[in-house]
């Protein structure tokens, strides 16, 4: 069988649990990297037993982070990049599917990237409703970039890019078939990710850097956007600004989106969603209450991305973290405090 020609990226850090699973499901790629950071689990062996080619990380605190990082410095043998997190894993169809695509697209003109939805797995059982995630996972490295949103002051800041999509030039297509999210993990891991995601969301939310962080994502899936009657940036934008959000987001999940037919599962799916924003509402009503110092710097807004990403800056030097500008302390900024590396994207 013709291996498919697109480079898988998996970013780890401790994984041994999630990582043979996953490995497992992408066998059928021609280029594999996982791309480690500094895991003391046995991960780097059994990225190794799999074939994998293994690439050391380690972060210095600037910009690129390490989606980025890995665009600009992994030596891809393609131009199409998919990038799978430790605990999820494409299905077969999803596999098959991008097979197809990628002999169409050596044919006739594609999009740039696309939109792959992430199917939760509770306990084993596969989610057939609720609210799933879905992100920008395959991209065509020459036409994304992901943006900078001056976060690096806020204190459970990681190495890993946030709950952002990348930038894109062009157009951006969604893909029928789904990524299983498995994590192995015990539930106090989710717990404590999900407490370092709040800490980032509420500090962008707290002084207006969120709202320009959506303001730049693409708008989704190009062929959708025309039978819709608001666009997935208007509609960020508006729960934003809803009251009672953890409210919502159980009503979104459990009911609308008939998270109920999934039984016990369901409902644990729809709680930790309401719980997570729960806690992003807290963080922020905390550091409101809380009196601002004296003369507390003004945080920049996010830079500016062009419409066109080089990877190359002007006369050729390649693009590099040294460019990038700590953003000055915060309410939420980052002293004594032990930066952390999740495994996988919020769900």
């Amino acid at each position: 069988m013709t291996p498919i020609p697109v480079s898988v990226v998996v970013m780890t850090r401790n994984e041994a649990i999630n990582l043979p699973r996953c490995l497992s499901s992408l066998d059928r790629f021609a280029q594999c990297f996982v791309v480690d950071s500094g895991s003391d689990d046995g991960t780097p062996d059994i990225a190794r037993c799999h074939g994998a080619r293994l690439v050391p990380f380690q972060w210095n605190g600037r910009y690129p982070k390490k989606k980025q990082w890995c665009l600009d410095s992994l030596p891809f043998d393609h131009d199409w990049v998919l990038f799978v997190d430790a605990d999820e894993r494409p299905t077969a169809e999803l596999v098959e599917e991008i097979a197809r695509l990628m002999v169409k697209a050596a044919n006739e003109p594609c999009h740039a990237a696309y939109w792959i939805d992430g199917r939760p797995v509770i306990r084993g059982q596969r989610l057939r409703f609720g609210c799933w995630n879905r992100k920008l996972a395959l991209v065509d490295r020459r036409y994304v970039r992901f943006p900078e949103p001056a976060d690096l002051d806020i204190a459970s800041m990681w190495e890993v890019e946030g709950h952002y999509q990348p930038r894109v030039h062009g157009t951006t297509g969604r893909l029928r078939h789904p990524m299983d999210h498995e994590d192995a993990k015990p539930p106090s891991a989710w717990f404590d990710r999900h407490n370092h995601y709040s800490d980032w969301e509420a500090a962008l939310r707290a002084d207006g850097r969120m709202e320009r962080l959506i303001d730049g994502e693409p708008e989704g899936d190009s062929g959708l956007r025309r039978c819709r009657l608001i666009g997935r940036r208007a509609q960020k934008r508006l729960f934003q600004r809803l009251p009672g959000r953890p409210l919502w987001a159980f009503l979104h999940a459990y009911i609308l989106r008939l998270g109920a037919l999934d039984g016990i599962a369901g409902l644990d799916h729809a709680l930790g969603r309401a719980f997570y924003y729960w806690q992003v509402g807290l963080k922020m009503r905390s550091a409101a209450s809380t009196p601002a110092p004296a003369a507390a710097a003004q945080v920049p807004s996010a830079r500016t991305v062009p419409d066109f990403f080089p990877t190359c800056l002007p006369g050729g030097e390649p693009y590099s973290s040294s460019i990038a500008i700590l953003s000055p302390p915060s309410a939420f900024n980052r002293s004594n405090v032990r930066l952390r590396t999740p495994g996988s994207s919020i769900r």
